[in-house]
């Protein structure tokens, strides 16, 4: 009996429903691998309490996991309406960046004047009110036709599936979030609808003179970011992507969404990058207990394709089930994983350390030959475990390494269990020693393969594979 543990990732979204340390302790031991903190809502003092919590949760079931801080971006909404205001097919609505509302001016969260172009669609309330730019008549509104009869409703969303926001996607508050990251224990930055590699080059530069080591996320979510150019441009500038499933399908189209997440996940792989898919995965579970048909098959083909990770969203933020709901979806993940293997990917792994890769590949085939029980990664930075992680090894990746950043961030990685211990020539042995004592092996004579390099601690020196068998 080897070790059973689910090799697809979650990510939960910390919200109201979970905002305590009781409840995240149960998140993880329930099996949730990291934490998105979504900067769209809640101030910095609810922040510092989440990132305490999370910590010692996880120190408490001795599981490292991630954080996530999710930038809010240019989500652009309206302001406060007096009331719910009808519109009707034909109406011409002002959306003014100015103004307080009055009649069919509407306040507006964002200076739209100087961005649209008199032609473009603006969709109002993600999607359900769909308009057209017909005049700009002042500096700081925009005149829109209405196409639909709807109800427009304070703060509700507003998306410009044509306008080109010029390379200027981080908005002030989002500078002021970044700072406030900065000084915070955060693993992962989410960059919210990318348009270009750029925009990731940007965000890196604020991280690394900010002193961060925190990884970059992108979220794809825009029209410009899926054409065929962009998108693995995006991929190889980023640490990992974010499918938006729910502003991607209202800027660019539903039909395009299950094409485009499939391509995603496997431009990741082939560039050695952290996938999470995104949106609606058990929405039906914020009210019921037991999720649908349809969404136990959306999970299940995100790990057939490969997927790193699988995030819950209003499901554990504001939903009434947050823990049915992540015991629900690792019961998938393991189903589906013990009786599909993961799709092969054509064109593989075009890695940066075509050395790292070599061995990397070495090692899973060595592994695969010899069915061993794990594959033990010594690692400081991380990349040796998320480059074995990137070949979909059909069994445990157990990390070691003394970064306890690297370990917490390694929690999103594929099929990656991480422990922190001190730098030393034989740590990989050690802890499978360690493993095999508290029966986490099983209990006959146990094959590892332990990937290592020559001077532990020193990033980008890993050169040897060892097999040794335990008894």
């Amino acid at each position: 009996m080897g070790m059973i543990f689910k090799r697809t990732k979650i990510l939960a979204t910390l919200g109201p429903n979970t905002s305590n340390l009781e409840t995240i302790e149960q998140l993880i031991l329930a099996g949730t691998n990291g934490f998105r903190l979504n900067f769209s809502h809640g101030d910095y003092a609810e922040r510092d309490d989440q990132i305490r919590w999370i910590r010692e949760a996880s120190q408490k079931v001795g599981k490292p996991v991630a954080i996530l801080q999710d930038l809010q971006g240019p989500k652009i909404r309206l302001g406060a309406l007096n009331e719910n205001t009808p519109v009707k097919k034909g109406d011409e609505i002002i959306l003014d960046h100015a103004a307080e509302h009055d009649g069919l001016t509407l306040p507006v969260q964002y200076n739209l004047a100087d961005k649209v172009k008199v032609g473009e669609p603006v969709y109002i309330f993600d999607g359900k009110i769909r308009t057209t730019v017909v005049e700009i008549p002042s500096d700081t509104a925009i005149k829109l036709r209405v196409e639909n009869d709807g109800m427009l409703m304070s703060k509700k969303g507003i998306n410009l599936p044509d306008t080109d926001f010029g390379g200027d996607i981080l908005t002030p508050k989002d500078h002021r979030d970044i700072e406030y990251g900065l000084k915070q224990d955060i693993d992962y930055v989410a960059l919210s609808f990318v348009q270009s590699p750029e925009d990731i080059h940007n965000l890196r530069q604020i991280l690394v003179s900010g002193g961060s080591r925190a990884q970059i996320i992108a979220k794809i979510e825009t029209k410009a970011a899926v054409k065929d150019d962009v998108l693995e441009e995006i991929v190889k500038a980023t640490d990992g992507i974010m499918v938006a499933r729910g502003d991607l399908a209202v800027e660019a189209g539903a039909e395009i969404v299950p094409i485009v997440q499939r391509r995603l996940i496997a431009l990741c792989r082939k560039h050695g990058k952290l996938s999470i898919v995104a949106t609606q995965m058990m929405a039906s579970m914020v009210d019921a207990p037991e999720p649908t048909r349809a969404e136990v098959s959306d999970v299940a083909n995100a790990v057939i394709q490969g997927a790193d990770t699988v995030m819950l969203s209003d499901e554990t933020a504001n939903g009434d089930y947050p823990l049915e709901t992540v015991a629900a979806m690792k019961r998938v993940i393991l189903y589906t994983q013990d009786h599909a293997p993961v799709a092969p990917v054509n064109d593989y792994m075009l890695m940066k350390s075509p050395k790292l890769d070599a061995i990397s590949t070495a090692a899973v085939k060595l592994a695969e030959q010899l069915k061993a029980t794990a594959i033990i990664a010594e690692t400081k930075s991380g990349s040796t475990a998320a480059t074995i992680a990137a070949h979909r090894p059909n069994l445990p990746i157990i990390s070691v390494t003394s970064d306890i950043q690297a370990a917490q961030q390694l929690g999103l990685s594929y099929a990656n269990r991480s422990y922190v211990r001190p730098d030393s020539p034989e740590a990989g042995f050690d802890l499978a020693k360690e493993l095999k004592s508290e029966g986490l092996f099983g209990g006959e004579p146990t094959t590892v393969i332990i990937v290592s390099g020559q001077q532990p601690g020193i990033v980008g020196t890993t050169d040897t594979i060892k097999v040794r068998v335990l008894e």
